[in-house]
């Protein structure tokens, strides 16, 4: 059984930065890919960063420059390291996993972490 979880989340000021943390139950390059997706209230959850296997990343055009997603594959961790928040970056925001396993694509999840960006 796999298991995500997030941690890093808080109230920051406008302006401010975050460094959100995701732990996993195993390597986090035995994934095809990790992810990270955020809710707003009464709004769908978006696809705000991801990291494959292969190292390479890719953001939301909402985030890029401001947000940068990484891993440590000694700690089974992958981060996403907030700056220049805004308060609409206010979310919960979701750690995801995903992998292939003989053609069927599986997904994980962590519980989520609340990022509220306020003065």
């Amino acid at each position: 059984q796999v298991q995500l979880v997030e941690s890093g989340g808080g109230l920051v000021q406008p302006g401010g930065s975050l460094r959100l943390s995701c732990t996993t139950s195993r390597s986090i390059f035995s994934f095809s890919a990790m992810n990270w997706y955020r809710q707003a209230p009464g709004k769908q959850r978006d696809l705000v960063a991801t990291i494959t296997s292969g190292g390479s990343t890719n953001y939301a055009d909402s985030v890029k420059g401001r947000f940068t997603i990484s891993g440590d594959n000694a700690k089974n961790t992958v981060y996403l390291q907030m700056t220049a928040l805004k308060p609409e970056d206010t979310a919960v925001y979701y750690c995801n996993a995903g992998e292939m396993v003989a053609l069927l694509k599986y997904d994980y999840w962590g519980q989520g972490t609340q990022v509220t960006v306020s003065s």
